[in-house]
Parts: C-alpha cells; sequence; structure tokens
C-alpha cells in the first residue's frame, strides 16, 4: 500500500486528485488512478531484494558521499558528520558529549580535539589504571599541547581500527544498507532533507530497519533507520568530490604510542 507523502509530492497528489476529479465531473467516468512511479527512475516498481540490490550498487558505484546522523555500536551513541570517499574520509564524531574531528588519508589516520577532550581521556585512563597520583599537571601540559592538533593515530593502537571504520566509504555503507529479515516495500515516501521522491524497502516489517531510495536520478540510498533502535541515518551530496589532504606538519602532534583506551 501506498504510503501518503509529504510537502511536494502531497501537493503533486491533491493536484492530480483535481484533475482527477475534474475529469470525472465532465466526462462521466468512474475514476482515475495516479501512477507513483510516473517520471521516475523505475526502482518503485522492482521487488525490495532488487531495490536494495540497486540501491547498494549506486551507493558503491558513486565517488563520495556525505553521511550524517547517529550509529549506535558497542553500546555507545556516536554522531556523525563524515565525508567519505575512496581513499578516506573527515568529518566530525560526537560522544557522551565530547566532540572530535577524523581525517584519514590512505592508511593514515589523525584525530583533532580541544584540550578539554584530551584531558578528559587522560583522567579517565588515570582512574582506570589507579596510577593518577602527581599527574594531574603532566595530564594538563599534554593536553594543551595537543589542543587543537591533529593527532596520528597508531595503526596497532585499538582506537585505529574503532575510528578508521568512521571514515571507512566501502566498508560503512556495505554494513549499514543491508537490511535484516524479509525484505518488503512499505510505500513512496519524500525525503525529509532534499524533498526528493523515494521508495521504502523494510526487512523484516520494520524490526530488520527501512531504507529509503531515490526514485528521481540514481537510486542512492537517502535515509536509513537501522534496526533495534541503532540509529537514523541520511545521506547527501552523493558523486560530489573534496578536498583530502594530509595536515601540515606543524599541525600534527605525536600522542606517543598509545592513545588514551577510553
Amino acid at each position: 500500500m501506498t504510503a501518503i507523502p509529504q510537502g511536494r509530492t502531497r501537493r503533486r497528489t491533491v493536484l492530480a486528485g483535481a484533475v482527477c476529479a475534474l475529469v470525472v465531473t465532465s466526462a462521466g467516468l468512474s475514476g482515475c488512478d495516479e501512477d507513483p512511479d510516473a517520471g521516475t527512475n523505475g526502482v518503485g516498481k522492482l521487488a525490495a531484494d532488487e531495490i536494495q540490490a540497486k540501491a547498494k550498487a549506486a551507493a558503491g558505484a558513486a565517488g563520495a558521499v556525505r553521511l550524517s546522523g547517529t550509529v549506535v555500536a558497542g553500546g555507545r551513541s556516536y554522531k556523525l558528520d563524515m565525508r567519505l570517499k575512496a581513499n578516506g574520509g573527515s568529518g566530525t564524531v560526537t560522544a557522551q558529549g565530547s566532540s572530535f574531528q577524523l581525517l584519514r588519508v590512505g592508511e593514515e589516520l589523525y584525530l583533532k580535539a580541544d584540550a578539554g577532550f584530551w584531558k578528559h581521556q587522560s583522567a579517565e585512563d588515570s582512574e582506570d589504571s589507579k596510577d593518577s597520583e602527581g599527574g594531574g599537571g603532566k595530564d594538563t601540559d599534554a593536553a594543551d599541547k595537543l589542543d587543537g592538533k591533529y593527532v596520528k593515530v597508531p595503526t596497532g593502537d585499538p582506537s585505529y581500527k574503532k575510528f578508521s571504520g568512521f571514515t571507512d566509504k566501502d566498508l560503512l555503507l556495505d554494513s549499514l544498507l543491508t537490511l535484516h529479515g524479509s525484505l518488503g516495500k512499505d510505500g513512496h515516501q519524500e525525503d525529509p532533507a532534499s524533498g526528493a521522491r523515494t521508495i521504502r524497502i523494510s526487512g523484516g516489517g520494520g524490526s530488520g530497519g527501512t531504507l529509503d531510495v531515490a526514485l528521481e536520478g540514481q537510486p542512492y540510498p537517502l535515509r536509513l533507520v537501522r534496526a533495534g533502535d541503532a540509529g537514523t541515518l541520511s545521506f547527501s551530496a552523493w558523486g560530489e568530490n573534496f578536498a583530502l589532504a594530509e595536515p601540515a606538519k606543524d599541525e600534527t602532534v605525536d600522542y606517543g604510542k598509545e592513545l588514551p583506551t577510553s
């Protein structure tokens, strides 16, 4: 059953209804139906599994994308605003009230935050290790040196694997764009951010997540609601290239062999 669309799509439906009523009145017809897929890329007529495949293929072929919203992983909620492409990504991550920037160029991953972030992380590490006596001044000095600087994350550090995943376009999209359970179509919609017409597919009747796919232009994913209240994400700027380069040496600081574990 086709869901009731919003905004522009609603106005289009109202207009079509008025025209239909005029035809019925003047010609004595019993009624008429609007084709919700008229003028679209046609994916709305496909089966749900075919729509998901088309969306994943379009996403994989796109050179770049902007991803924003929330992701719940490992018991923590992360707010993301990332721009991604094949050789890396950049953007902001917010977790537990603290924000930091991520930048990955090739294999090199950098984290940038203010002094307050580093003081908080160092304090948690010291408390966890029960080795914070007399270290307050040292922690403060270190945090001040890291303030606003790009800190290179060692590849062997536990943080590298966790945070580099937020900058890996193919890995991230492949895991996010797979719904769980039996797939079905859940009606035509309108993307709240762009106003584009979309077709919604769902997994497990909605319990396995929902994905809104563009009906205009390429069938790009535009909005994802993850299963189990694990976050909602929006996708935009598909194929729009952006600058990505390693920071200058005077903007970079070496924290050491290992970042704070928290």
